[in-house]
């Protein structure tokens, strides 16, 4: 790359020690391209894709080659005076971004599990046969079951539960290994996040899933200068409609992350379970 610069450097007829502006879309490699930019002491931003704009009035053609020409453009608005032409994404830091890597495993793990129960349920259910809860007893609970004409569960069909089982069960050690190791660092880490965690621990409603979550979502690694912000970040900012004498809300963008805005709202009615007399419930 750096060849390519002093070739178009040349070609310009710009100085060795112009300064040189690029972007890239925000995608699947994350930002250590971003860092590389950077390290090179090259001005870079990253692009949410969704911001960029696009012609909705009809078919359009789309290539590389025509992708990069509008970025291009774009990037010429932008440094241009145009801030708002495209959103910018914060890029965190390599350590903040080790610091969300335990709680992102948890949350893909729990959902691992939630299919692996759904899918042995769904097994159930087509021998006409239903179990309350997948514990570690299954196996035993599944010998002794009994189809509609008293037949046991056909021997392939139990080797396949049993196999769903495994995977199950190893799914969960993996869980209880991640929350073991979240709740002694909550406990033995002097980390300012984890100082905020354990301020967040205090007050009822709100355990170590949640406290974990809020702060390495919003406020670990992300500078939040006001309200708006924070409320977009989650997806809970209005959306009204005021156009000549139609005046209306449309409720909240939920153009957030949608796990931290489920979370919010669980929340809000745990606070006002366990603290129906507070100033804010009665708010």
């Amino acid at each position: 790359m750096q060849q390519e610069i002093a070739k178009a450097k040349r070609r310009f007829g710009l100085p060795d020690d112009a300064a040189v502006y690029c972007c890239h879309e925000a995608g699947r490699d994350g930002f250590w391209l971003h860092r590389w930019l950077t390290a090179q002491e090259l001005h870079n931003v990253v692009v949410d894709s969704a911001s960029i704009e696009v012609n909705r009035r009809q078919r359009r053609a789309k290539s590389d080659r025509l992708d990069a020409a509008k970025l291009l453009s774009m990037l010429l608005r932008y440094h241009g005076g145009q801030k708002k032409v495209w959103s910018v994404v914060q890029v965190p830091s390599a350590e903040d971004e080790d610091r969300r890597q335990l709680h992102r495993d948890l949350l893909e793990l729990k959902g691992e599990r939630t299919q692996h129960v759904k899918r042995s349920k769904g097994l159930l259910a087509g021998c006409g046969l239903a179990v309350t809860t997948i514990g570690e007893d299954f196996p035993e609970v599944l010998a002794a079951l009994r189809q509609w004409d008293g037949t046991p569960v056909p021997a392939p069909l139990q080797q396949r539960w049993l196999r769903e089982f495994e995977r199950h069960q190893f799914v969960q050690r993996q869980i209880q290994e991640l929350e073991n190791e979240r709740a002694r660092k909550i406990r033995t880490a002097d980390e300012k996040p984890l100082e905020q965690v354990r301020k967040l621990l205090n007050v009822r409603g709100i355990g170590a899933n949640r406290a974990w979550r809020y702060v390495r979502a919003f406020f670990s690694g992300r500078p939040i200068h006001k309200r708006k912000q924070l409320g977009s970040l989650s997806g809970l900012t209005p959306t009204p409609y005021d156009s000549g004498e139609h005046s209306r809300e449309q409720g909240i963008s939920k153009a957030g992350k949608r796990r931290l805005r489920t979370m919010a709202v669980e929340i809000a009615w745990s606070w006002l379970h366990y603290q129906p007399g507070s100033a804010l419930s009665q708010w």
